[in-house]
């Protein structure tokens, strides 16, 4: 009988070393946190956020459950990053997730222990957040939205729609080292087109009226990178754009859903949910240097045909059926 006892003893030893990390830690009573780190705020990241959950919750993770997720929303104030980063240190988060390239590199000034996953990020190698997309090192990974024609595509999918585009406008804040590259990229995409491009630079909220003023009678369209003041302000921006007559073009289907006119980009929803799969490999026990930055494999075209019937805009039928998405 006692060794019976004995070898049932042994036997549930052993079956505990197998269970899911996620119950592990809800047997000690103390969940693993992750310090959500939002770059504009909750309704505006709404999408991102369900499927970055909902991921998670298909991994086993169930929020308030086997996991804590502390949410921290920035308002697409840049200053906020670095606080809102400092304070996850603070509570001693077990990851930090999020997207857009200043609020990683404030992530990553705050700490070098945290394991940090990028949701997005513009040429993480280029800004210093990875030695290299196979090998990260450190304490950050992701994914990683670089893509050297992706602005040519997109100037060249809004001259199918604004055939007379001569004269582009580019609405950036050039304090963001992703919406910096990419304004780089538009310039030269548009000088290879034969369209002269203006840039005007937004730093903050107060500065969306001037940026309008400045462009007044200069423009044909607009390219807005994008960026976390930008995503905040988008319903404001696509109705000066709409005032103005000038048609609109972004990264994201959330700026088309607020009145822009197109978006060519990434899938982002699709990409916070890999977020998910990559912030399950650190809580199970990886090491985020250890784990390759990804590319996205999802892009989406996407027109919004209220916005192009408001701007006198006749679009090909050809082209409609081209597009992931058409919003009416």
């Amino acid at each position: 009988m006692l060794d019976l006892r004995r070898r049932q003893f042994i036997t549930l030893l052993g079956g505990a070393t197998v269970w899911p990390v996620a119950v592990r830690a809800q047997q000690t009573g103390k969940l693993r946190t992750i310090g959500f780190l939002g770059e504009s705020t909750s309704l505006a990241q709404s999408e991102r956020t369900t499927a970055f959950v909902q991921r998670l919750r298909e991994l086993g993770w169930i929020e308030g459950r086997t996991v804590a997720i502390e949410y921290r929303w920035a308002e697409g104030r840049s200053e906020r990053f670095a606080e809102i980063a400092t304070e996850f240190v603070r509570l001693k988060v077990d990851i930090i997730v999020t997207s857009s390239t200043p609020a990683v590199i404030a992530s990553k000034q705050a700490t070098t222990v945290i394991p940090i996953v990028f949701a997005i990020a513009a040429d993480p190698i280029g800004t210093g957040l990875v030695a290299s997309l196979a090998r990260p090192g450190g304490n950050v990974t992701g994914l990683s939205i670089q893509s050297t024609d992706i602005a040519a595509k997109r100037l060249a999918l809004l001259r199918e729609i604004v055939p007379g585009l001569r004269r582009l406008a580019i609405m950036t804040n050039l304090g963001n080292p992703a919406s910096a590259l990419e304004t780089g990229e538009v310039q030269t995409a548009a000088r290879a087109l034969g369209i002269e491009a203006t840039t005007v630079e937004i730093t903050r909220a107060e500065d969306i009226t001037s940026a309008f003023e400045a462009i007044e009678g200069r423009a044909d369209a607009i390219y807005i990178p994008t960026e976390p003041l930008v995503l905040t302000n988008r319903l404001r921006i696509n109705t000066m754009a709409l005032g103005a007559r000038l048609p609109t073009i972004y990264s994201g289907r959330d700026y088309v859903e607020s009145a822009g006119l197109m978006s060519y980009g990434p899938n982002r929803p699709d990409l916070f949910r890999r977020a998910g799969d990559i912030a399950d490999k650190i809580l199970r026990g990886a090491k985020p240097g250890d784990i390759p930055a990804e590319q996205p494999t999802k892009f989406d075209l996407v027109i919004n045909l209220t916005t192009a019937k408001a701007l006198g805009l006749k679009i090909p039928e050809s082209f409609l059926l081209r597009a992931d998405e058409v919003i009416e």
